[in-house]
Formats: C-alpha cells, structure tokens, sequence
C-alpha cells in the first residue's frame, strides 16, 4: 500500500514537471502572439480614455469610438514617419555632400599623434590587423550573396512589421469595442470563490498600468529637454525634432538610448558641413555627448527609479534582469512590454498567492 502510494507520488510529479516543461515550451514557441496580444492591450489601455469621451460626450457607439480612435493612434504614427523620414533623406543629401578625404587626412593626423603619444606607430597597427586576417574574413563571409540576403532581411523584417501592426490595430479594436465581453469571458475562467480576487487584479493592474505610462512621458519629457538644449546650444539644425524623435527612442530600453546619441551626432555633423572637421565640428560632437550622458544619467538614477518605485512598486534591479530577460527571449519588443507586463504578473501573484511568504515580500507595496 505504501509503496502505491509513493508511486502515485512520483508519477504525479513527474507528470506536474512535464506539464510545466510543455506549457514553457508552447509560450515559447508562441511567444510573437504573446508579444501582439500584450501589445494590443497596452494599445486599448492607451485608447481606452478617448473612447469613453467618444461615448460620453458625444454619443458615439462603441464600435465607432474604437474605429476614431485607432485610425488617431495610427495616423500619429504615419505623421511621426513623415517627419522623420523626409528629415533623414535630408541628411543623407547632405552626407553626399561631405569632403571624406578631407576628414580621412584630418583623423590621420588625430591617429597618428595619439599614437606617438602612446609609444606605437600606424604601421604597427595595421601590420597587427593585417595578421589578424580581418579583411580576408570580412570577405569570406560577405561572399557574393551578400546584396540578395540583405534585401532577403530587410524584406522580412518590413513583411513581419506589416503583420504585426495589423495583428495589434486588429485585437485592439475588438478589446476596445467588447471590453466587457473579454472581462465576463475571463471571468467565466476563474471560479467563483475567486471572482472578487480577479475583479479587484484587473482594478489594481489597469490603476498600475496607468501610473506607468504616465511615468513613461514625464521621463520622455524630461530627456526632450535636456536634448533640446544640448541640440539648440550646438547648433543642430532641427533640434527640437531631433531632441523628440530621440527621447522618444528612449522607450526602448538600453537600445534606444545609444540610437538617439547616434542620430545626435550625424545630425549635428551635417548641421556643420562648412566647418573644420577636427578643430570646429569634433568639439561639437563631443557636447552632444556629454548632454546625452547627462541625459542618461538623470534618467537611470532620477526618473526611472522614481517611475519603477512609485508606479510599479519595483527595485531598478529586478527591472533590468526582467528586461534583459525579455529582450533575450523576445527581442527589442520584448523589452519594451517587459516592465508592464511584469506589473502585471506581480498584481496576480500578490492576488492568488498571498499565503506565500515570498510573494508577500516580493508584491510588498502593491
């Protein structure tokens, strides 16, 4: 009887194990649609006001109030692309326009006075990457098929951004015009003895949610500043859309950051076509710089732990491995719905599993 009863024991944890081993795997597999349906919530949450006012004030349906307000969300977005693309091809003219050879002799002579300061020679250095076969492994992997598989990329990364925009626009129209039969459906999910838990989850996470992102554009705000002053004190052309653009790049967790300070520093270049490379323009480039590092660190050690301990009741810390974790898994989307949907599951746990000691001290705030 007892050896039964162990053996029950065993196949019912080996059978719990497999079962969760199955579930991580399928959440893997499926971890794109994971990605759009997060997404489309934080979509709606964001669209969520203006349908409301749609309703209220003006008496329009649901249906329509979802329509108005995605067709809004999604002009803002071709408005933000029509200002941003013609701005780049302009600069891109301008970089056409450039003395390169001036520029190489100008760095020569930088290079070269940095290594007699250092004790070395150019030679030195180029016989070292002579040997290293850089250029002949450059080559090799190059190969001739080097054009059709770029385009091949850039093919299907368009092909899976056309997709991706029509999945979240699709579920976001449907969780903004049937809220309440997603909200009675996942009810229907939950027993009974659980419902208030669940319907006091979805307030506390939906309350979360909204202090975030409210967080999120004080910090956008706080960095267009900085970079609007920086940008207008060099003398960049453009600088307040520049500063915009790169701010709002910021969103994207570790690499938005170091794309804004790329695109800084080759606007400003070409805002300086007429000036001395090295004595005029590198000095210049070297302010840029510093106002994004002065940017970036009021944001890493000001606003975000401020936004994390204030909205999301989070330790910075467990905010960069969960991001980290999330962009490894999921890439660079991944990384943007990280911290609102680790909200999210620290709001659940704190509801289901408060009997937990570690839950407790982990949602502790919530």
């Amino acid at each position: 009887m007892r050896a039964s009863l162990i053996a029950k024991g065993i196949i019912k944890a080996v059978a719990f194990y497999i079962g969760v081993a199955l579930t991580v795997y399928i959440l893997y597999e499926i971890r794109i649609l994971i990605v759009y349906i997060i997404a489309a919530l934080v979509l709606a949450l964001l669209g969520r006001p203006l349908v409301r006012l749609l309703k209220n004030r003006f008496n329009i349906s649901k249906t329509a109030g979802a329509i108005i307000t995605l067709l809004l969300i999604f002009a803002l977005f071709l408005g933000l692309i029509a200002i941003f693309i013609p701005m780049l091809s302009e600069q891109g003219k301008n970089l056409a326009l450039f003395n390169f050879d001036n520029i190489q002799n100008e760095l020569d002579e930088m290079y070269t006075a940095i290594s007699n300061y250092f004790g070395t020679t150019k030679e030195a250095v180029e016989e070292l990457v002579k040997d290293s076969q850089i250029e002949k492994k450059a080559t090799e992997e190059l190969g001739d098929d080097a054009v059709p598989s770029i385009l091949d990329t850039i093919l299907g990364i368009l092909t899976q951004l056309s997709v991706g925009l029509f999945s979240i626009f699709f579920m976001a129209f449907f969780i903004l015009k049937d809220h309440r039969s997603l909200h009675r459906f996942l009810m229907a999910m939950v027993r009974p003895e659980h419902r208030a838990r669940a319907t006091g989850s979805l307030g506390k996470i939906k309350n979360l949610l909204s202090s975030y992102f409210t967080g999120l554009l004080f910090q956008i705000l706080i960095l267009f500043v900085i970079y609007s002053i920086t940008l207008f004190a060099v003398g960049t052309k453009q600088a307040f859309v520049v500063a915009f653009f790169c701010a709002l790049f910021n969103i994207a967790p570790y690499v938005g950051p170091l794309i804004g300070a790329i695109l800084m520093v080759v606007f400003t270049i070409t805002s300086h076509m007429d000036m001395n490379f090295s004595n005029e323009v590198l000095p210049l480039v070297g302010y840029v710089l510093l106002g994004v590092t002065v940017g970036q660190l009021i944001d890493n050690f000001v606003s975000q732990p401020y936004i994390y301990s204030n909205s999301i009741k989070s330790h910075p810390l467990e905010i960069f491995v969960i991001i980290i974790g999330a962009g490894l898994l999921f890439g660079i989307v991944g990384m943007l719905i990280a911290v609102p949907t680790y909200a999210v599951l620290k709001v659940v746990l704190k509801e289901f599993f408060w009997d937990s000691s570690f839950v407790r001290a982990w949602t502790k705030g919530i």
